[in-house]
């Protein structure tokens, strides 16, 4: 395929053997499942998730690649895979360009291509700057999304040049753009300035602290279930559970992490998932790799029961409710399948919502969710 020739110009092989010091794989890990780009791409045509390592990580101020990439395969692929029907292939990793726009230019058209062809594609990076080669794979198609980042701060510091620490400025005013929404998730209020925060809600967009998302993790799951990209900054994990991220020593435990990187691979629109910020350099005993892979696995887990829930518009798979609460009058859904709830907006689309945001319409309340959906509007 024509696809193919431009993978094997921009695209570097791996060897699976030397990640596993030369042993071989038992049958059922996933190093002995996944088709992996070695000596010639694979076919990826029938994957349903794709792999791409992108070790550039000059976004950060470091001019030599990442090995990030090395060592999160080394400990995913000697995990075992619960559901062989998913296939996964693995594309190598992205070669880093002579510049860092290179880097993204060449990341938004393989993602493109992927994207077109109904492909999930995960990406483990370097810095986090490359979350804005991840959207332009978007862009390329004329795509609008919606956008989750998980992070301990937000990326638009006003005294640091330093692309890992400004793209979101980019995601946010390049033209044309194709961002419909953006949601933030694990914010850690002391590092960031309140009237940051401000300007984001006047733009509409949610943002949710480390603590409520700790107490409510059932409350981030409708968010990432209506995103397109999801992207995570490992500044957003503790350092005990993630001794390669020197940033914070709170932040969400390694099983928080693994469960909403669950409700991203559940999530029936999510299409790429990019885990940034692994510095394999501070990584005691591989222990970061080690959430990383878990979290990918989780993700794969996740990915496994998406296809279970079908789409609002199947009425039998539901269980509809009719509520009234002020001056309107509502459907919430509630699948038979997985218990997720979906709620009903004025113009008659449908978006994930809670179980409390259902209790809320009950007590004659505006579920705040149901509000900030018709503001946008």
């Amino acid at each position: 395929m024509a696809e193919d020739t431009f993978f094997e110009q921009v695209l570097m092989p791996i060897d699976r053997y030397r990640l596993n010091e030369d042993e071989a794989y038992h049958e059922l890990q996933l190093g002995a499942q996944i088709r992996v780009y070695e000596q010639a791409i694979p076919d990826w045509t029938e994957a349903h998730i794709v792999l791409l390592g992108v070790a550039d990580q000059r976004g950060e101020g470091q001019s030599q690649p990442s090995a990030a990439p090395f060592f999160i395969r080394r400990q995913l692929f000697r995990l075992f895979h619960w559901h062989p029907e998913i296939q996964i292939a693995d594309l190598g990793d992205v070669q880093v360009g002579l510049k860092l726009a290179d880097t993204y230019a060449a990341m938004k058209t393989l993602l493109a291509e992927l994207l077109s062809q109904g492909k999930v594609v995960i990406l483990l990076g370097g810095s986090h700057d490359l979350t804005y080669g991840q959207y332009l794979g978007y862009a390329a198609r004329e795509q609008l999304i919606e956008a989750t980042l998980i992070d301990a701060i937000f990326d638009i510091q006003e005294n640091d040049t330093r692309p890992a620490h400004t793209f979101l400025m980019d995601l946010f005013i390049s033209q044309p753009n194709y961002l419909k929404h953006y949601n933030h998730i694990g914010f850690q209020s002391y590092y960031v300035q309140p009237r940051m925060l401000e300007t984001l809600d006047k733009l509409r967009f949610d943002c949710y602290r480390v603590g409520y998302a700790q107490e409510r993790p059932e409350d981030m799951e409708p968010a990432i279930r209506m995103s397109d990209m999801m992207s995570i900054d490992l500044n957003a994990i503790r350092h005990s559970d993630a001794p390669a991220s020197r940033f914070s020593p709170n932040g969400f435990t390694g099983q928080e992490m693994c469960l909403l990187c669950k409700y991203a691979g559940m999530s029936p629109r999510l299409s790429s998932l990019g885990i940034y910020g692994y510095h394999p350099e501070n990584d005691a005993h591989e222990l970061t790799a080690k959430q990383i892979a878990q979290m990918i696995w989780y993700f794969v887990e996740g990915f496994y029961w998406r296809s279970i829930d079908p789409p609002p518009e199947e009425k039998d798979a539901y269980w509809e409710f009719h509520v009234r609460f002020t001056d309107v009058e509502t459907s919430f859904l509630r699948s038979k399948r997985t218990g997720r709830w979906w709620m009903q907006l004025p113009d008659q689309r449908f978006i994930p919502c809670t179980a409390e945001d259902y209790q809320q319409a009950c007590r004659n309340e505006i579920p705040e969710r149901w509000l900030r959906a018709q503001e946008r509007l």
